[in-house]
């Protein structure tokens, strides 16, 4: 399956996380990647020590052109005659002025797959500002799922809209190539990570229209015993999400509690839920995690991101992914 776009050139002519992201996932399929970087490179190369840059472009062939001179553009050019796709990031109306807009280069290459992705995109009164991460979590609604006990939306330490956006985007350009394989035509996809983030919420907007929720499928929404979050002895948490009946009732027998069997749907805050919390309060985190590979109740400690590396599930996934490398 990583071989799947063996044959397949990519230009990448993005900076960052979410261009980075797209055309990394596109390499690993087996895309020829050549990103096009000016000659002081990525910014990310100085972005927080140059991890965000050396995370998001593995496998790919760094080219350093300055695509602000004649020489930089001409060699731009001849790169895009030999080109099945190229991804760029940069505000509405750059690329044109460098000459490198999709309705030029499709004078020259008929049948390109070009993604323009982007924060608001292509046309619009925001297009032109500036914005990152936080603020398509922000406009998205998405940050407004995420709060603290007291209301207040919680920063995230991830950048979700410019993964998921990154995610899109590669999935879009598959489909575009696979088009192309059949018609011959070339495309241009015009993505914005606000609006991908959005699409994220179509749940919530049934629920609302219903005039049901305003937090999306009430079962899931941190309102039931069954679907929550714990606190465990020593401070650290565990997630249960035991929605239907077998996981929750496998949860009570293990529990010693036959009499918690019809508490399922029993909301936060009640005496009910003071009782599974205090349960969940009486072994340590990691007594849950061992608990979590023996009991089928839908159980998972809340790990840090470095401690994921030794957990079994990750352990054989690596093994996995080894082994089908070799073959």
């Amino acid at each position: 399956m990583n071989d799947a776009l063996t044959g397949i050139r990519v230009l990448d002519v993005t900076y960052y996380l979410p261009g980075p992201y797209a055309a990394m996932r596109l390499a690993d399929l087996g895309a020829e990647v050549i990103k096009i970087e000016p000659p002081e490179g990525d910014p990310a190369r100085s972005m927080g020590g140059g991890w965000v840059h050396q995370a998001n472009n593995i496998g790919k062939t760094i080219l350093n052109l300055d695509l602000k001179t004649k020489e930089g553009c001409s060699a731009m050019l001849e790169l895009v005659k030999t080109a099945d796709a190229l991804i760029e990031t940069f505000r509405p109306g750059v690329m044109k002025k460098l000459g490198l807009d999709y309705e030029t280069l499709k004078m020259i290459k008929p049948d390109l797959v070009y993604c323009s992705l982007s924060g608001y995109g292509q046309t619009g009164d925001m297009a032109v500002l500036g914005s990152h991460d936080l603020n398509y979590m922000a406009l998205s609604g998405a940050l407004d799922q995420l709060k603290d006990s007291k209301g207040r939306p919680v920063h995230p330490t991830n950048t979700f809209a410019d993964f998921t956006g990154g995610l899109v985007a590669s999935e879009q350009m598959i489909v575009a190539l696979l088009r192309k394989e059949r018609t011959g035509q070339g495309v241009h996809l015009d993505i914005a990570l606000a609006g991908v983030m959005a699409e994220f919420l179509g749940n919530h907007d049934v629920y609302r229209q219903a005039g049901i929720s305003d937090r999306g499928i009430p079962e899931i929404s941190g309102t039931r015993i069954s679907y929550a979050i714990y606190e465990t002895k020593d401070g650290r948490y565990v997630t249960l999400g035991a929605l239907e009946e077998k996981f929750w009732r496998n949860f009570c027998q293990f529990a010693g509690k036959p009499e918690w069997l019809n508490w399922s749907s029993k909301p936060s805050g009640s005496a009910e839920h003071a009782e599974v919390t205090a349960f969940f309060k009486s072994k340590t985190w990691s007594e849950w995690y061992g608990l979590s590979m023996e009991i089928d109740c839908c159980l998972a400690p809340v790990l840090a991101a470095h401690e994921r590396q030794e957990h079994p599930f990750f352990i054989q996934t690596k093994k996995d992914k080894r082994e089908l490398d070799v073959t």
